[in-house]
């Protein structure tokens, strides 16, 4: 007899702890243990168990479907032996019965069919699984995650294309018997709706064209990139009423909530594997070296391939205890210098980033003050144009200095490689987006500034910012092709010069420095930094995910070449499962701080009065309650009952009251686990058990 604890028969089910494969071996055991008879028998009982277990499933419901042969633990014989039972069982059974199962294995051999063509038709599938075994998973993932920007950027710009550009394009040139509707402004001064974006008049040269494509002005500020050009009210499809400002609004909503669900699953996914690492790192060791390898590969490329990434998965592991054994053995001496630089450290990061701000402040104030003067004194000037310039360049200079310094200080505080690559993140994570909330807040303290009764009566700065959503997008359209600037001249213009002087120089200088390391913290930064510009900008800059699009799909080639030819592999080994849910979770928190300056320019700012669909709107929120009177009565009463406290208060008590359930039930499960794996650990050690 096996006796459990009370607690563990309290909290697990007897058919649970049954279903268990260390159950299915103690039964076997049984019967070994038992005459010749019996040892004879045990096979044909054992499968007879099997089949008894599928048919009383079937006759119990509908609901629980035969289990398949593969899925219990038991031998190849007598899996055979339950499929043929199983098989035998069907005649006996009803003829909807009968259509239900069969119907049911063909969808489930046609989703696994689908599944695997489409695993073929991954983007980068082989790319990415060459880079695993050439450079491992710490590599991969890094490639893995800018895969996985490409698809969200791609599926965004189908959302704002779909329902905010394709619209207006079709309403505005008449097509499929389409027409616009525009409502004439009430309530609001003629000196507000003046807006005339077009300056270049006569024979305009071709680096004007260069300037506007680098900065979005003149000839894009008029096309369907930014805000201003969408001015339709309404667009009729036959009788249908299209609402664009609604569409547009619910668009925005849609875009952010599709980024945060897609990235809350796949960092749950990440969730796991990351806590089944930690749990125990022997079972992390067992299941590499007993069940790592795929028996299924019959390419040898593909074979050599994932012997190298159990190499890389195995060279982890090792690196990791060896650094835990150092930790453990440090003296008190060595633990109270190791802190004391730490310390040091962190203060001279600080005052990197207080630099860094101060810089980007004051750039956008003397950027901002200059073209308030050259649109008062009507000077167009190409020194004053390129001032119109500088907070970008100034914060992409921050933005490639700062990481630099960060990842050299880094070096001296003796961090593990994981530790060290989340904390350099952090870092520099903080200072790019902090940078785009300083240069956002310059932004619309002048745009919020009015000195005189007109301006106060627009709500806005109308002289300096007539249509402020496509100013403050063309400062994200800067900052993004800027970036990608940027990561294309590093490449060619830093990194190829040094491995042309590494390989055909021999002077001791030159081969001291050597190739520079692939840094995963430096180029996940850099994508997340676009992403976080991109979301904030989707709204101000309808087409801005298609250009990100493009820019990741290319800088993937980009970093691909420039790791197999002018860098090296970083000499520390990181674990893929941590460092994958780890830059999800940096991607979470700047989608979290997107929300911010998103929120306050729909519900805060007062929106344009000369551009964009919300012209006639006090702010762009204020269409949701115009659309909302529209609807009758009754519906207007379930909706203002929704947002009223006596359904929030009683709504978020019984969200609470779910939570704390679940929590319980985690903890439950979890001491389950742990007295299982006592039970395991006893069975190692008596094998009668």
């Amino acid at each position: 007899e096996v006796f459990l604890p009370e607690e563990t028969r309290a909290a697990a089910p007897a058919g649970f702890l049954q279903e268990l494969p260390s159950y299915r071996s103690m039964l076997r055991l049984r019967a070994a243990a038992g005459g010749g008879q019996e040892r004879r028998a045990a096979p044909h009982s054992s499968a007879g168990l099997g089949a008894a277990e599928a048919r009383g499933q079937e006759g119990e419901g509908d609901e629980l479907p035969a289990r398949p042969a593969r899925e219990y633990p038991l031998s190849i014989a007598q899996k055979r032996r339950i499929r043929d039972c199983q098989q035998a069982d069907i005649k006996y059974l009803s003829g909807w019965k009968q259509w239900k199962r069969t119907s049911s294995k063909s969808l489930k051999k046609f989703l696994t069919e689908v599944k695997e063509l489409s695993s073929y038709l991954e983007l980068w599938r082989h790319d990415i699984h060459s880079i695993e075994g050439k450079y491992g998973t710490g590599i991969q993932s890094y490639f893995s995650f800018l895969r996985f920007l490409v698809l969200l950027n791609f599926i965004i710009f189908i959302l704002m294309f779909s329902f905010v550009t394709l619209p207006s394009i079709i309403s505005k040139y008449g097509m499929f018997n389409s027409s616009i509707a525009k409502i004439s402004p009430k309530n609001i001064e003629p000196h507000c709706t003046v807006y005339d974006p077009s300056d270049s008049k006569g024979l305009v040269f071709f680096y004007t064209y260069l300037k506007d494509l680098l900065s979005g002005t003149g000839f894009l500020e008029v096309t369907s990139l930014f805000y201003g050009y969408y001015t339709i009210d309404a667009a009729w499809f036959s009788i249908l009423r299209y609402n664009l400002p609604l569409a547009y609004l619910l668009a925005t909503f849609a875009y952010l909530a599709l980024s945060l669900i897609w990235i809350i699953k796949r960092s749950v996914e990440g969730f796991k594997q990351n806590l089944v690492h930690d749990q125990d790192q022997f079972q992390s060791y067992c299941n590499k070296v007993f069940a790592g390898w795929d028996f299924c590969i019959t390419d040898p490329h593909a074979a050599w391939l994932k012997h190298r990434s159990l190499q890389y998965e195995l060279q982890v592991n090792l690196e990791e205890e060896r650094l835990k054994q150092k930790i453990a053995d440090r003296t008190m001496k060595e633990k109270l210098c190791i802190y004391s630089l730490r310390i040091l450290i962190n203060i001279i990061v600080l005052a990197v980033l207080s630099g860094c701000f101060y810089c980007i402040y004051r750039a956008t104030v003397f950027s901002q003050e200059n073209s308030s003067v050259s649109i008062r004194h009507d000077i167009r000037t190409d020194s004053i144009e390129a001032v119109q310039y500088l907070p970008s360049i100034v914060i992409t200079l921050a933005n490639f200095i700062a990481p630099q310094i960060f990842s050299f200080l880094i070096r001296f505080e003796d961090y593990s490689p994981a530790f060290e690559i989340r904390l350099t993140l952090m870092r520099c994570v903080f200072v790019r987006l902090a940078n785009i909330g300083v240069l956002l807040f310059s932004l619309w303290s002048h745009i919020s500034s009015c000195a005189t009764d007109k301006c106060k009566a627009c709500g806005y700065n109308y002289e300096l910012y007539p249509c402020w959503e496509s100013e403050v997008g063309q400062e994200m359209y800067k900052l993004t092709i800027l970036d990608f600037i940027v990561i294309l001249a590093v490449t060619l213009f830093v990194d190829f010069p040094r491995k042309l002087l590494v390989t055909h120089c021999s002077c001791k200088p030159v081969q001291w420095c050597g190739l520079p390391e692939f840094g995963i913290s430096d180029n996940v930064l850099e994508i997340i930094y676009g992403q976080t510009i991109c979301w904030i900008g989707t709204f101000f800059s309808p087409l801005l995910p298609a250009i990100a699009t493009i820019k990741y799909f290319i800088i993937f080639y980009v970093k691909k070449i420039s790791l197999i030819h002018t860098r090296k592999p970083a000499a520390r080994l990181i674990r893929a499962s941590s460092s994958n849910f780890f830059f999800l979770v940096v991607l979470l928190i700047g989608l979290v701080l997107a929300f911010i300056p998103v929120g306050i320019s729909i519900a805060h700012i007062p929106s344009s009065k000369a551009c964009g669909p919300f012209r006639h709107f006090n702010t762009s929120w204020a269409v949701v309650p115009d659309t909302i009177l529209e609807f009758p009565a009754g519906l207007q009463q379930v909706i203002y009952g929704i947002a009223s406290e006596a359904f929030a208060v009683p709504f978020f008590m019984v969200i609470c009251l779910v939570m704390f359930y679940f929590i319980a039930l985690a903890g439950a499960h979890k001491r389950v686990v742990e007295q299982l794996r006592e039970q395991l650990a006893l069975v190692r050690l008596d094998p009668l058990f």
